[in-house]
């Protein structure tokens, strides 16, 4: 009769496959991501499908993605900071520290969350209008926005801290922090946008009831019996050194948020500018359809590779470094062979894929050329995640804040802006983003190779030896 294995040996990512648990953490951190992308995507969904002005309520919701996008950058500035040191802490066995870490990102995420609500509430108009904004786009952002950024220092405590769950191996409760919330808000959608006949209004009330449900799941899990790791009251000090140490890691989370951000204020004002006026709002509409598919679609690779950090930390920690190297292998060739896939299906069924966010004809029939172009060669993300992530994994933040940059700042905004203007009109904004792809994935993911090389080279025999996986 076999022994009950305990969480602490299951969690073990020194020992046994790391193949296995990659995948055992893939899973439920995967349905997690999809779970919480949810809060949003039903919102797209319901508002696409309007009977009345559906297209500008779409178009509107869809200009206010940067500011969400901004929420969300200032909670990964934080949440993917103190996540991963509190993974290598736990590979060293230093739980106080980690408990350290928790309580200093606990607080830092609220005080950040009040500062950013300051800020959005009276400078709304003119930022939505920079974003591309029209007259008749503009009143359905600001009714959703008013709302939800009531919702602020819930979206961030809930996503921020739900990180520190994961990296204990606890995954499946990770997921019941977001599903909790999304099922509480697919099912309030449908009711405060049609039956209250709310629109879009409704549709930021039902995200903030939900995010209020997981935000309290995250918080009350934390401090119960069931974590190894607790948020205990007195870890809620701030300490420089350890903020200092949060921040110049959560760096990268930020980045690739906010340049995420900024590559979506720049297409939208160039589609503004050079489509006219009358077609401004169906393109700005279109890209919104777009980002939504690629977030759908890039979720199971996000998902990996989001799912091999704890397990890169945790060997770094260790001093396994050969692991490391297994660890990210496994992510690049199964998001390589996944993205390709993906690439294949958005090739053939364009249209049909679209009309899950919008239904108007006109919208589509733009839609489809548009779509062709901004995935082609969809396959070559799968480097760039691959890269970023083990960077973050292995604690690199000036490596992984380079990359984000690279190829979002130096290379999408720049060419979305200046390709239109040599004479590819509104098609130049849909191909900026495959040619990032394909230059800033491979530098991200060559870099990160030679980086491990050296790593293995000069690591001591005992750090690379590998012990048998227990039977």
């Amino acid at each position: 009769m076999k022994a009950a294995i305990s969480d602490e040996q299951k969690n073990d990512f020194s020992q046994g496959s790391v193949r296995r648990h990659i995948a055992r953490l893939a899973v439920p951190m995967t349905i997690a991501m999809l779970v919480q992308m949810l809060y949003n995507l039903v919102d797209r969904i319901y508002i696409g499908h309007l009977p009345v002005d559906s297209a500008n309520a779409f178009t509107g919701l869809g200009l206010t993605f940067p500011i969400v996008t901004l929420v969300l950058a200032f909670t990964n500035l934080f949440g993917t900071g103190g996540a991963p040191l509190c993974s290598i802490d736990r590979g060293r066995h230093e739980t106080a520290h980690a408990e350290k870490i928790m309580g200093n990102t606990f607080t830092a995420l609220l005080a950040c969350s009040v500062l950013v609500m300051a800020l959005c509430y009276p400078l709304m108009k003119p930022i939505l209008y920079l974003f591309g904004a029209s007259d008749s786009t503009y009143p359905y952002a600001a009714e959703y926005l008013n709302i939800y950024l009531i919702g602020t220092p819930l979206v961030m405590l809930s996503t921020g801290m739900n990180g520190f769950i994961n990296v204990q191996g606890y995954t499946k409760y990770g997921m019941v922090t977001v599903a909790a919330g999304a099922v509480v808000n697919i099912a309030l959608d449908p009711l405060f946008i049609f039956v209250f006949d709310m629109g879009v209004a409704g549709a930021a009330i039902a995200t903030v009831i939900s995010q209020a449900v997981s935000c309290v799941w995250v918080l009350l899990f934390l401090c119960s019996k069931k974590t190894s790791l607790k948020l205990r009251k007195s870890n809620f000090k701030p300490e420089a050194r350890i903020l200092k140490s949060i921040l110049a890691l959560g760096t990268t989370g930020f980045v690739m948020n906010a340049s995420n951000g900024a590559v979506q204020i720049a297409c939208n004002a160039t589609l503004k500018s050079v489509s006219g006026v009358m077609l401004a709002d169906m393109y700005i509409g279109i890209m919104t359809a777009l980002n939504s598919l690629r977030d759908v679609v890039s979720l199971p690779i996000q998902g990996l590779t989001n799912a091999s950090q704890p397990v890169i930390g945790y060997n770094l920690g260790a001093g396994k470094y050969k692991r490391i190297w297994q660890a990210m292998a496994f992510t690049a060739i199964i998001g390589v062979s996944y993205m390709a896939v993906v690439w294949l299906i958005l090739f053939l069924f364009p249209r049909p894929l679209l009309s899950i966010f919008v239904e108007d004809a006109e919208l589509l029939d733009l839609g489809v050329p548009a779509m062709h172009l901004y995935f082609f060669g969809f396959f070559f993300m799968a480097f760039q995640f691959t890269g970023q992530s083990t960077f973050v994994g292995l604690g690199k933040a000036k490596q992984a804040v380079f990359f984000s940059l690279f190829r979002k700042i130096i290379i999408v905004v720049p060419l979305t802006i200046l390709l239109p203007r040599l004479g590819l009109g509104v098609n130049g904004v849909f191909i900026a983003e495959p040619i990032s792809n394909f230059v800033g994935g491979l530098a991200s993911f060559l870099t990160m190779i030679f980086t491990l090389k050296k790593m293995l080279k000069n690591a001591p025999p005992e750090t690379t030896t590998e012990q048998p996986e227990a039977k």
